[in-house]
Order: C-alpha cells, then structure tokens, then sequence
C-alpha cells in the first residue's frame, strides 16, 4: 500500500506542476512543459529554496516565454517561488498541507485525472511501467533543449539585422562562438591531464554570417596542423577565436596567436625575444636585487638561501643557453648581428612581424597559431623556417597559402569546407590526393543510391495502380521513405581567373642602362645595372629582404629615378603594377563596386561587376564594404583595379599574400596565358615554378640572372644551410 501512496503522491505533484506551469504561461509548448515538469519532479528533493528552482529552470521559462510577451524577473521568481510550495507541499499561506490519513484509490484517481489532459495520462501509463521518481527523459531534453536552441538563433538573427541596420553594418568586426563542453573533458582539465586539444560541436559566425556549424576541431599534442581553405570561409577568424579562448581551450594550456607586429620601443631586439620568457626575466630580476641586498651588507640568512635557489632554477631551466637560442631564431629569420643590436622602433612593420614570430617560436608555447607566416619571408628565411619547425616540440596550427611549405612542415591537414572541418592525415600532396579519392568514393556511393532510388520508384510508379502487385508496391514505397536523404557531392568550383587580352609589342619593351642608384646621397644599393625585358619575358625576381628588389621594381616603373644611367620604356607599353601594400590603397569603407565608380567614372555597373567577377569578387561580395573582405578577397580587388585599363605588361610584387592555394594555382596559370611580359617578385615556390623562364637575383649592388633558375637557387640555400649546420 505504501508504494501506491508513493506513486499516488508523485502522480499529483505532476499534475500540479503541469497545470500550475500551464497557468503561468498558457502558450507553452508540450515538449517543454514536459521537460520542465520532469526537471522539477526529479530533483524535488535536493530543491532547498526557490532559488535553487530559478537556476535550474529559470532560464528555460524565460526562453519559452512568447517573443511579444513580458514576464520581469519578479514574475519568474513567482513562477519558482509556485512550483517550490507544490513539491514542499505548501499552500499559499504556507501552512502544510494536512497528510493523507486514509488508503488512496490510485485506478480511481488516475481515472479521474485522466479526461483534465493528456499528459497526466502519459504520466500514468509511465508510472505503471517505471518508478514514480523517473530521471529526465534523454530525448526530450535534447528535444527541448533544441527547440530553445532554435529560438535564441533566431533571436540573434534578429538582433544582428537590427544592430546592421542602426549601426551600418557593425557587425562586420565581430565574430561568435559557441561550443558544447563534455564533462568528461572538464574533468580530465580539472587533473590537468589534458595535453590533445578537443574542441567539440561548436559553431562559428561572423556577424550574421554562419561560418562553421556543428563542427570539431581536435588536435594531438606534438603534431603540426595546416589549415587550408578558399579564401573568406573564416580561417583567420577561427585562429583569432580559439587565441581569445572564445572557443573552449583547457586552462592550463598556454595558447600564442602570432598576429600582431612588436610595438616599437628603445628595447634592443634580442631583448625584446629574450623577455618573453617570463620565468627566466624575473629569475634573473630576483638573483640581482638579492645579490645587491647582499653587497650591501644583509647578513640575512634566508637571502643566501633564497639566492642559492634562484641558481639552482636558473640553472634547471637553462638560462644561459637562452642568448645564443634567441640569436639564431632571430638569424634564421634574416636578422644580422647587427640589426640583432639595433632597437624595435627603427624596424619596420615588416621587421616587427618577423620579431614576434621570433618571439612565439622563442616561447614555446603549447599551441602555436600561426597565420600566413611565410609572407613576410623571402625564400631564404621560408626554407630556415620550415627546418626548424619540423622539429616543434608542442602542438601547432598554421593557415598558409604556400603549399611548399605545408608539404615541408603539415604532419595533417585540416580543410575548412561547407561550414565543416575535415581532418587528413599526411602533408598537403598526400592530401591532395586523400581528398580526390574521397569525392571519387562519395560520387560512386551517390550514383549507386541513386540508381537504387530510381529502381525502387520506377517500379513503384509502374505497379501501384495494379491490383496483383499493389501490395509490393506499397512496400517498396515504404522503403522509398525509410531511406535517408540524398544529398549530392559538394565540389567547390575550380577558381578561374581572367586576365585580359593586350596589344603584342614588338622589341624590347623595358630596359635599364648603367643606372646607379641610392637614397638621399647614402651608400649606392645599384652600380652600373643593365637589364632588360620583353613581351615575352616571364621573369622571377629573388633575393634576401632588404637587398633591393622593391627598390627595383620602383625604378622599373619609373617612381624612382636612378643616380646616373638611363631607363627605356616602349611608347605603348602600359604597365600593371600589384604592390605588396596594395590594401593601403583601398577605402575600406567603400563597397568594391563603389570603389570601380570612382575610379573609373562613366561605365556601367554591368562593366563594373563584369570585371570583379572576372577574379572572383562577384554578387553579394561586391556590395559589402571593403574592410569586411578577408585578406585574400582585398587582393582579388586589387587585381580587379589593377587590369581594368589593359596593362600589356605586368609588375608584381608580392601578389600571392592572402591568396589561397587554388587561387594563387588559378594566377599561375593565367600569367602563364597571359599575352604581355611579367616582372614577378615572390617567395611563393609554386608560383615561381609555374611561370618563371628566368631568375633574376639581386644582391652586391647589382642583379645576375642565375643559370638553372629557381631550382639551382633553391639548391644553393640549401647546400648553404647544411653547411652551416655542420659548423
């Protein structure tokens, strides 16, 4: 009789619960209610106050709350304070309900809860089967739980249109992200046992812009990812969320994200590396002001045993090999000993991103994030660059444009498609061939179900109005339905770019005659330089950073004017000049399409959108203001402008920064095409190799052509780093 009592008594709690909800917020869905209810009842008896019911389902009631109703958060706490007098069994005077004193009839109170509503029956037919004091329904919890998922998406749709349309469009600069957290991992964090990186079923957006949905991201420890992708899916921006730990990273593992250059001071550069270790600066800080207490006469006791100490950790952690540690970062990256001595403020930008690599390779840290970091390299540097991270100790995750480097430094490959992250095993050319086996497959499975589908409804279309074979046709329609969704493979499109046709000019069409050159009176970087190009020539210009080769493409082009010497250029030739700082040329609060109508008054906006198609910049992308643009889209504007008038010649310098890798394959193949002459520099091997006929190498004050071309000069830096490593 007892257990009947029992079941009777968590029967009319249900019932009170359903109803008292019912009441408070007519418009609830069933789900939830159930959900809600069931949440109540099977914690009542941990419940201590209404405040312990607000946090548990609080959050739940307001959400499901009608959009165009109000309820304050003194009628939420109403709606807790009702539910916890049900389940403590009090009455609205807080008096307690008198017990029951007498036998229950529990089939007649079932029957006379029954008609009130469908879910008491339910309830009943589960409590005849299950215990009366269930736990939460699974199902429906993730059922509710998507439901109120639904809604606050389309609430933030809503409030990210609002705040577009009020603020211009701010939502252009920021980014969310939200992410579902296991609790085992939470407790493998809390040991501080974690050392893969698991970032599990979360979402990524970009104002409105959903750029990765349900997506994983899990990284072992000690093997060096790359993160490949077209060009504005959302790369950078997944780097810079999981560097602010926007996404779930575990606490104890130290995250760098090398984005931002070094602010320019009186700190000496290898200082400036040095001082990232934080443990080191403020051992080495504490061994001096104890060695001074100590000079200047402390007889304290624990000082000597506190410096003796301070040693002994120094000495743990190496301290003195980190000078000559941090000197050959900062050599291997193409700082002289002399620049080494030299302070922050006098680098450039460029120089002051090459010293925060510096800085996070120093570090160490156990997520390296790293983005496009060969861009601000010449070819030398790259090739030191890609030896040394071959050897990195922790976990890294790179986005580069360079499939060379991938192939050199990727031990995986993590492509950025569909709103998707998938993982492959291998360098970039294993991938490669990994990811068109993948689609071969998939295309095979589609064909095969799909050929399966249209058997099973041809025959159901031919037999269903058949007496004798009704019934297998009912059934093949039976199993028509059963069968998941198909979908057909998603290939991205091949990126095509169109360079345009030109007037072929005859001769040479560009030539340089001992022309001396040198800034403002200072040391000449050009003596007696002879050079020359024609329509034909395809040329590849190489060298370390700081040897010239802006500077010569600047006189090429006639911004700069040599010391002695003469420059000949062709009547017609009309030159397109891409500059490495091509962004700082743009407004970044133009659309593209605005930007074309400026520049090129009196065309059509068919003319205009014709031409940004022509690299990619088409529909939606063209209206949307520059500075929303990723990197690699600014660059396809910049070409875009640059061949709007026809150049029959092209100069380049740096022109596959931000590209991505179908990108700089679809430039290559168009300069290859292309019907004028081409001055390139670039660090960019694949770029080089596709259409460079000749190499040009600029150092000691003059330019050499090299015999065997990109492949000798790539030979040779290597022969020369093997050499050194010998040493």
């Amino acid at each position: 009789m007892t257990g009947n009592v029992n079941r009777g008594k968590a029967i009319e709690m249900e019932v009170q619960l359903a109803d008292y909800v019912k009441r408070a917020i007519p418009d609830i869905d069933e789900d939830l209610l159930q959900y809600v209810v069931d949440v109540v009842n099977a914690g009542a008896d941990d419940f201590e106050c209404s405040d312990d019911l607000n946090e548990a389902v609080g959050h739940i009631l307001q959400e499901i709350i009608p959009e165009d109703g109000h309820v304050s958060s003194n009628g939420l706490d109403d709606i807790c304070n009702g539910l916890f007098r049900i389940i403590r069994k009090i009455d609205k005077d807080d008096k307690l309900i008198a017990k029951l004193d007498a036998p229950v009839h529990i089939g007649k109170m079932v029957e006379e809860a029954a008609p009130k509503s469908e879910l008491h029956k339910s309830i009943w037919n589960k409590e005849v089967e299950e215990n009366a004091l269930r736990t939460v329904d699974t199902k429906k919890l993730e059922k509710a739980e998507a439901k109120i998922k639904q809604k606050q998406e389309r609430q933030i749709i809503k409030e990210n249109k609002t705040t577009s349309k009020s603020n211009g469009d701010s939502s252009a600069d920021s980014a969310s992200a939200n992410q579902v957290i296991q609790k085992k991992d939470m407790k493998m964090e809390a040991c501080g046992r974690v050392t893969d990186i698991r970032v599990e079923s979360f979402d990524l957006s970009y104002g409105s812009k959903v750029l990765l949905s349900n997506s994983n991201l899990i990284m072992a420890f000690g093997r060096r990812y790359g993160l490949v992708g077209r060009n504005g899916l959302g790369k950078t921006t997944l780097l810079r969320a999981i560097s602010r730990r926007e996404l779930h990273i575990p606490h104890h593992v130290s995250v760098l994200h090398v984005e931002q250059e070094v602010a320019g001071d009186d700190t000496f550069a290898v200082d400036s590396v040095l001082e990232c270790d934080s443990v080191r600066t403020e051992l080495i800080n504490e061994e001096k002001n104890l060695t001074n207490a100590l000079n200047m006469g402390h007889s304290d006791a624990s000082l000597s045993t506190r410096l003796s100490e301070v040693y002994a950790k120094l000495a743990e952690i190496e301290a003195d090999k980190a000078p000559s540690r941090a000197s050959v970062i900062l050599s291997g990256l193409g700082f002289s000993a002399d620049m080494q001595k030299m302070r922050t403020r006098e680098f450039s930008g460029g120089w002051r991103m090459r010293l925060a690599l510096a800085r996070a390779l120093f570090t160490r840290p156990d997520l390296l994030l790293l983005d496009e970091p060969t861009n601000m390299l010449d070819v030398k540097a790259i090739l030191w660059l890609e030896n040394y991270l071959q050897n990195w100790p922790t976990t890294l995750l790179v986005v580069s444009h360079d499939r060379m480097f991938l192939d050199s430094v990727a031990t995986d490959i993590v492509l950025l498609h569909s709103k998707f992250l998938d993982t492959y095993r291998g360098n970039y050319s294993i991938f490669e061939k990994t990811k068109e086996e993948k689609l071969r497959n998939q295309q095979r499975e589609y064909e095969a179900q799909k050929q399966y589908r249209d058997h099973l409804q041809a025959f159901v279309d031919r037999w269903r109005v058949n007496a004798n074979r009704a019934a297998q046709a009912q059934s093949k329609l039976k199993i028509l339905e059963k069968l998941p969704d198909l979908k057909p493979v998603e290939i991205e499109p091949e990126v095509v770019l169109k360079l345009p046709d030109c007037e072929k000019l005859n001769s040479t069409v560009l030539r340089l005659d001992e022309v001396t050159f040198n800034y403002d009176g200072k040391t000449n970087i050009f003596e007696n330089l002879d050079i020359s190009a024609v329509m034909d020539s395809r040329i590849a210009v190489v060298g370390e950073n700081g040897s010239g080769k802006t500077t010569l493409l600047k006189i090429l082009l006639g911004e700069l004017d040599p010391i002695k010497g003469i420059r000949h250029t062709h009547r017609n030739l009309r030159i397109g000049y891409f500059s490495q700082h091509h962004v700082d040329s743009l407004n970044m609060n133009q659309s593209s399409l605005d930007l074309f109508r400026q520049r090129f008054p009196g065309k059509t906006d068919l003319e205009y959108r014709h031409q940004l198609g022509s690299y990619g910049v088409s529909g939606e992308l063209a209206l949307r203001p520059i500075s929303s643009l990723s990197g690699g889209q600014k660059s396809r504007v910049a070409f875009a402008v640059m061949t709007m008038n026809s150049p029959n010649f092209f100069i380049l310098d740096e022109p596959t920064n931000h590209l991505d890798i179908e990108t700089v394959e679809a430039l290559g193949k168009a300069l290859k095409k292309f019907q004028g002459g081409v001055i390139l520099v670039s660090h960019n091997e694949q770029l080089i190799k596709m259409t460079a006929e000749e190499v040009w190498l600029v150092g000691n004050k003059t330019v050499r052509t090299i015999e065997g071309g990109f492949i000798a000069y790539k030979s040779a830096l290597e022969e020369e780093f093997k050499r050194l490593s010998n040493m």
